[in-house]
């Protein structure tokens, strides 16, 4: 199936389990499914931000920005930074690791936008004191919860601006709220364009695609195969499959329950890790992304020597798709489960789409392999233990 931006391919379709899929669509009640998570309101156009458009405005007169954040406060901005990129103007640099890296002076002065749920997050603060270090004149917008913490003391300090993060909107939910929509807006995209949940839950196809698609992971996942490899053929989707990794991780990596979501770089990795994919342990399912490339580069027939004669008249787009029609033909004659997703446009609503099908996917899964999907109690560990060793 398809919808204007996406086409679907599902998993092989197997044995049907009705009574599974009776209950997922039961799930899937529209209603009842922004009562019991209220996080989805943000992916529709009901959603009442914290901010008013208008004071974003002077914002928008900035050429450059740091992004200071971790995991979902960040992950959703770099996703639409790359996969957009040929429609944005400004500059953004994103700190989202705690490196010892050198911050170079900018001739610019620039802004710094700061999110953290928490305000407590140790390498967001931490990276904040070196950007205030390094560029000291640049204006600071903190977007953290109401309440007290870290950065919120920080902001008074600095005389910040400060916007809230709604408490019942976890980070790696977060990006079509105030999280990943003032970043968007900032880089002079339009935050509308990526509410798609309302237009989707009226697409009976793909609300049928969807279940069909939970329905397949979660047989693959009781039946041993705990490995979520995800193959992409788009270096733009790079920082959007890391967001998915981190939901689906954080969000089902519990009780012993979950898949491990890796992401492998093709056709690169065609040459490196496809010979276990094909003949190692079979405890895999796979997903194939890619992008109908409208502009792509087309080979110089000046350079092809006889060998090379397949090329002519082909660009790589055509090389990419053949490599993984080849990759699929291959993983169906060896009969391991895939999927795929091909992107037709690369725009705002396609990136819309994909973050409320996957945040979808991951709610159901949550809810058959009972697990919570909104908390990650072992993270916690790590960090009091951290506090604890630098004490």
């Amino acid at each position: 199936m398809e919808t204007e931006n996406i086409v679907f391919k599902n998993f092989e379709k197997k044995k049907k389990n009705l009574s599974l899929k009776k209950k997922l669509f039961k799930f899937l009640n529209f209603k009842k499914l922004l009562k019991n998570y209220p996080l989805l309101i943000s992916l529709t156009d009901e959603y009442d931000y914290t901010f008013k458009k208008e004071k974003l405005k002077k914002l928008k007169q900035y050429s450059e920005f740091n992004l200071i954040g971790m995991g979902g406060s960040i992950l959703g901005a770099e996703a639409i930074y790359d996969f957009l990129n040929h429609k944005i103007k400004k500059k953004f640099f994103f700190l989202n690791n705690l490196q010892n890296r050198k911050i170079l002076k900018s001739k610019n002065k620039r802004l710094n936008l700061i999110i953290s749920k928490s305000g407590n997050t140790l390498e967001t603060n931490s990276n904040l004191n070196l950007i205030l270090t390094k560029q000291n004149k640049n204006h600071n917008l903190i977007i953290t919860e109401n309440k007290k913490n870290i950065l919120n003391k920080i902001s008074h300090k600095l005389k910040a601006d400060i916007i809230e993060h709604k408490n019942y909107i976890g980070g790696r939910y977060s990006v079509l709220s105030e999280v990943g929509m003032i970043p968007a807006e900032l880089m002079g995209l339009k935050e509308k364009k990526f509410k798609r949940l309302n237009y989707l839950a009226k697409n009976k196809k793909f609300m049928n695609y969807l279940v069909q698609n939970v329905s397949s992971i979660y047989s693959n996942i009781i039946n041993g195969k705990n490995n979520g490899v995800i193959l992409n053929y788009d270096e733009k989707l790079e920082n959007f499959l890391k967001w998915y990794q981190q939901l689906a991780a954080e969000s089902l990596g519990k009780k012993g329950k979950g898949f491990f979501p890796i992401i492998s770089t093709m056709p690169k990795d065609n040459h490196s890790l496809l010979q276990l994919y094909l003949d190692g342990p079979k405890n895999n399912f796979f997903t194939f992304f890619s992008t109908k490339e409208k502009n792509s580069f087309k080979f110089n027939k000046s350079f092809l020597i006889s060998e090379l004669n397949q090329l002519k008249s082909k660009n790589i787009d055509e090389v990419l798709y053949a490599q993984k029609k080849a990759t699929q033909n291959v993983f169906k004659n060896k009969r391991l489960p895939f999927r795929s997703f091909e992107i037709i446009n690369r725009n705002e609503e396609t990136l819309g789409e994909l973050f409320a099908f996957f945040i979808l996917e991951t709610l159901m899964l949550s809810s058959l392999l009972k697990v919570n999907p909104i908390d990650q109690p072992s993270v916690e560990l790590i960090k009091i233990e951290t506090k604890r060793i630098l004490k």
